[in-house]
């Protein structure tokens, strides 16, 4: 897909396999990673029926950075805008760690565009309880101020994608977090360690799944037990054998899951 012209004044990068498929997903991504991520889901959706759109958030993957402050209620804007731009109306929201604020910001400004919502590995307040889980975001931004993305990005798949069968797919998340856009990186960050929302959870009255994996130990599943607390109707999938980047550890049943949330 070409990059496109947005009223919020970025060119965005977004992938769309099956544009003839009767109900738009949008798929939003985790921080440092692009729209390609999703790929495993693709096929799955596609199947059932629904058009999956992946964008790249800007600054990240193909998607220019054009400059100016990282905000997360910016780039929520970037991903309604491009609705808009394809003459999608409504749409069913899915969004990963970083890519589940965003659809946690959209439910929130603008839930008229929204059908149904899915959180996965996601949080409300990125407040955690374990010293380790402080220790490690601390690591973080440690790094990409002063080590740059290279060693952000082996720290980052180490943690998320730590298995010896995961060793590719490490490898190839390790490439796409290097092709982000340094500042934008950065600026991300930390717009998502001031995002608070925790209070306003009571605001959202969508269908709404949080998926959780069950061994996260990047947002762990207390944190995003917060979501199911404060989001009054929504239902929870814990899927074993799974971290952070449950989409890639167990990719048969998120897309099960998924599915089965959106046909219902």
């Amino acid at each position: 897909m070409p990059l496109i012209d947005l009223p919020t004044g970025v060119q965005l990068h977004y992938l769309d396999p099956n544009p003839s498929g009767s109900k738009p997903v949008l798929l939003l991504h985790g921080l440092g990673v692009n729209g390609a991520s999703w790929s495993l889901q693709f096929a799955a959706l596609a199947e059932a029926g629904y058009r999956p759109i992946a964008p790249d958030a800007r600054g990240f993957g193909q998607s220019r950075y054009p400059g100016g402050p990282m905000t997360v209620a910016r780039i929520a804007e970037d991903m309604a805008a491009l609705l808009e731009a394809l003459g999608i109306v409504s749409a069913h929201v899915v969004g990963i760690s970083m890519g589940g604020v965003l659809a946690l910001q959209l439910a929130l400004t603008r839930a008229q565009m929204i059908e149904k919502l899915v959180l996965v590995n996601t949080f409300a307040r990125l407040r955690p309880e374990r010293p380790s889980v402080w220790a490690y975001f601390a690591l973080r931004m440690i790094l990409v101020h002063t080590m740059g993305l290279e060693a952000q990005a082996r720290a980052v798949a180490r943690r998320v994608l730590p298995r010896e069968d995961q060793a590719a797919m490490r490898e190839i998340m390790i490439q796409t977090v290097r092709q982000a856009n340094p500042r934008a990186y950065r600026g991300a960050m930390r717009a998502l360690a001031l995002f608070d929302v925790q209070d306003r959870l009571r605001e959202i009255r969508l269908p709404t799944m949080l998926v959780t994996g069950a061994d996260d130990n990047t947002v762990p599943p207390p944190l995003q037990r917060r979501l199911l607390l404060g989001i009054l109707g929504a239902q929870q999938v814990i899927i074993p054998n799974a971290g952070h980047a449950v989409t890639a550890d167990q990719p048969e049943a998120f897309n099960r899951c998924l599915v089965e949330f959106l046909d219902s």
